[in-house]
């Protein structure tokens, strides 16, 4: 199940007037991860100041009883609903032309999925479900299927990025194998991809012991996509490590952040940082330094931490890791590594992220300064799209407690 803290994301708040009068009516666009849908919720700046995003515990109280054709729901100054609304005009979910599969040569040779045949098993997070399906041979498999339902520049590029990253990659094992690409049923678009599920949860469960060979599993594979494939992961930590339990190797997964060469490279979140961070993070239990922007951290702070006192089963010696670590950084942050990276032996490489064919069609956007109709083209919101009579993917699905409530859910 997502976890509740993670449901709900705010687009902010969109105030019809001056913030600092109580009075002035303000929307605020909420993304349920749940239900796969935006809900607007309106109610004035007395109750949604600036930033603070108050919409959001507000709708999570009410969010699983609403029905699925509301559009908007309207509150007091007090939170409690009195009004709702299933006018379409108060949608504003954009609108994402999904890329048709044969448009996309670089994803060719890679397998294939109907959504329709993936079954859904549980919402491990926004973004990614655990499901099942049959194979060719009738053989079930257990997957993450991770896909983006929301039309923003840099969510989209990322997604396009990661799944040609994924589909590149060289086996290796210490890396969650991709699996397949997933396509609607209507008309072949690429909506997202699987990866194969390892169970057991990641390591951001203090509960799970952590091997000494572990360390030297990441820091090996760190090396290898750095310096050999040219790729900075970005976003090491122990919520994106697993420990196969069949191979009990450690898996890294979640390379929707990666760097390929200088593409998206970001400065402060390089990878050599994050398995110092990681590292303290799973033998300390101690997160206080995720809550700091990466360009703020420092990795010499944690490396100059007197004592790491251990929260973790460890089979060898904190000093042990330690040590370890500290060697492998020196060598890491030698003269040279940045420029090593960069001109990477076997660099991996795909095409840039194609502008979708829905978007080359004109629809109308206010007038012109002579009155006439003003003809645009590009993004759209979703209703526009309807107005249209272009083809839309809708993700919306009932609540995940609804689901579990009726016993036929996952």
């Amino acid at each position: 199940m997502i976890k509740p803290e993670e449901r709900f994301m705010s687009e902010g708040q969109g105030y019809l007037g001056s913030s600092e009068i109580p009075k002035t009516v303000t929307h605020c666009n909420v993304w349920d991860w749940d239900q796969l849908r935006m809900i607007k919720v309106i109610g004035t700046a007395k109750l949604f100041p600036p930033d603070e995003d108050v919409e959001v515990p507000i709708l999570a109280r009410f969010a699983d009883y609403l029905s699925p054709e509301v559009r908007a729901v309207t509150v007091d100054d007090r939170g409690l609903i009195t009004e709702v609304s299933n006018d379409p005009e108060q949608d504003d979910t954009y609108f994402i032309g999904y890329l048709p599969f044969s448009t996309t040569e670089s994803l060719h040779g890679c397998s294939v999925i109907q959504y329709s045949k993936l079954q859904e098993l549980d919402r491990l997070g926004p973004g990614v479900d655990l499901s099942g399906y049959d194979d060719e041979s009738g053989f079930p498999q257990k997957v993450a299927f991770k896909f983006n339902p929301i039309r923003k520049p840099r969510r989209l590029q990322m997604a396009w990025d990661e799944l040609n990253l994924l589909k590149s990659l060289p086996p290796h094992p210490n890396i969650v194998p991709f699996d397949r690409v997933v396509l609607e049923d209507v008309e072949s678009r690429v909506i997202g991809f699987t990866v194969k599920y390892i169970p057991g949860g990641t390591l951001d469960n203090l509960k799970q012991p952590f091997r000494f060979k572990w360390i030297q599993q990441l820091t090996q594979l760190v090396d290898f996509l750095n310096l050999d494939l040219g790729i900075m992961h970005q976003d090491i930590a122990p919520r994106n490590l697993l420990i196969d339990p069949d191979t009990q190797n450690l898996l890294l997964f979640d390379f929707d952040w990666a760097a390929n060469g200088e593409k998206n490279l970001l400065q402060g979140r390089d990878d050599i940082a994050g398995v110092v961070f990681t590292l303290y993070e799973i033998i300390t239990g101690d997160t206080s330094f995720t809550s700091i922007p990466y360009w703020d951290r420092n990795m010499e702070t944690v490396q100059n931490i007197s004592e790491w006192t251990c929260n973790r089963e460890l089979d060898s010696d904190v000093s042990t890791f330690r040590n370890f670590l500290n060697e492998w950084v020196t060598i890491r942050r030698s003269p040279g590594d940045m420029q090593r990276y960069l001109d990477a032996p076997n660099r991996l490489t795909w095409p840039g992220l194609p502008t979708p064919p829905d978007y080359s069609l004109p629809f109308e956007l206010g007038t012109t300064v002579d009155g006439e109709t003003n003809w645009v083209t590009g993004p759209r919101i979703r209703r526009t799209a309807v107005e249209k009579g272009q083809y839309i993917f809708h993700w919306e699905r009932p609540p995940q407690s609804r689901l579990k409530n009726s016993g036929n859910g996952v």
